[in-house]
């Protein structure tokens, strides 16, 4: 059979600029004013559905509701971990293909990894996600239902915890957020909108990551929106770069880490380096101190790096470090004075942790 073909999805309330919002009430029949409610209600409420909109006549909830909210995504499996403090979302798209998005509860903060492409295309050969290929771009409507459903999910209180609002919102899921360009920044721009044409969210608490796609970097340090850039490095040398992270080969690891320092220099935001430790691959010590050198010699204080124990996933052939290399590996880079943190591997038990997301369910 021929694979099904994908279309674009329906357009969605979440699409729009305030003044398209506006247009489209009006084109519908409504008062100009009925989409600032309809955005209080989406925004602020986090509700589309139209039983919920009592302010709105009664007349006109379900055609508008229809109208502007498609839907765009189901839940069709949902996974617990740490004691319901981690959960990981299977979403079905319009035209069935597959996402994954994972929030995250913190004693003083929660967290939403989301995705913007079904699938990826960079073909990282340790990543999940990677080995799936990619099926196509996520709309901005699509990114912003996961981000909705987070924050509603914590509003009304059904994380462990009692209500809270969503703080950290990572671009780290599924897919290549700037392969997705567009989508992202119309993503990013709703965001930190003030509630009711946005959700109010603070640009310093989202982080947009990237392999290395070095136009792209560039061009978002010229939007203006003070995102915390993520560069997926995992090596610090193009030889093995270019079999782990395959865009290497267009764009050097040279030449990624200046667009990062570039981000920095235009924004003021610290860049995070990203490096997945993989057991004999490229958790050597020389590559900490190369890593280091690099760094440095583009200035000092302008980078994080963020060492992730390699998450397993199936049928890999790669683990991750021994607890000995790691350490050492952290401790040669801050001896480059470079401050290293490794990331917490949060929800790994349910494959919801960084490069483990498969958009997999359970056959019926």
């Amino acid at each position: 059979m021929a694979p099904r073909r994908r279309g674009k999805p329906p357009r969605h309330f979440a699409d729009l600029t305030a003044a398209e919002r506006v247009a489209s009430v009006v084109e519908a029949g409504e008062k100009p004013f009925r989409a600032k409610q309809l955005a209080t209600h989406y925004f602020t409420h986090f509700t589309s559905d139209p039983a919920e909109m009592t302010d709105l006549p009664a007349a006109s909830r379900t055609a508008l509701a229809e109208t502007m909210f498609p839907q765009l995504i189901r839940p069709t499996k949902v996974m617990e971990a740490d004691g319901g403090t981690t959960v990981k979302t299977l979403w079905h798209l319009f035209d069935d293909a597959k996402v994954e998005s994972v929030l995250m509860r913190y004693p003083q903060r929660t967290t939403l990894c989301v995705s913007s492409q079904a699938g990826c295309g960079m073909a990282c050969p340790f990543c999940a996600t990677g080995q799936l290929g990619l099926t196509r771009n996520l709309s901005t409507a699509e990114i912003l239902e996961q981000v909705r459903a987070a924050f509603r999910a914590l509003d009304r209180g059904e994380i462990p915890g009692g209500p809270a609002r969503l703080n950290n919102l990572v671009f780290m899921g599924m897919g290549e957020p700037l392969a997705n360009y567009k989508a992202i920044i119309e993503t990013v721009r709703t965001l930190v909108a003030p509630q009711p044409d946005g959700l109010g969210m603070s640009a310093r608490n989202i982080t947009v990551s990237t392999v290395g796609l070095v136009p792209a970097m560039r061009k978002l340090a010229d939007e203006g929106i003070p995102v915390t850039l993520a560069l997926s490095l995992h090596a610090p040398d193009d030889d093995l770069r270019s079999e782990l992270v395959p865009i290497n080969t267009r764009w050097s690891v040279d030449e990624a880490i200046d667009a990062a320092r570039h981000y920095y220099d235009v924004t003021g935001r610290r860049v995070s380096i990203e490096y997945a430790l993989i057991k004999d691959m490229n958790d050597h010590g020389w590559r900490a101190d190369l890593l280091g050198k690099k760094l440095n010699a583009r200035g000092r204080g302008w980078v994080h790096v963020n060492p992730i124990p390699l998450n397993p996933t199936p049928g890999s052939i790669w683990t991750a470090s021994d607890r000995e290399v790691e350490d050492e590996f952290v401790a040669r880079l801050r001896g480059h004075g470079i401050p290293t943190t490794i990331r917490d591997t949060r929800g790994s038990d349910i494959d919801g942790a960084c490069g483990q997301l498969a958009a997999e369910e359970d056959d019926e």
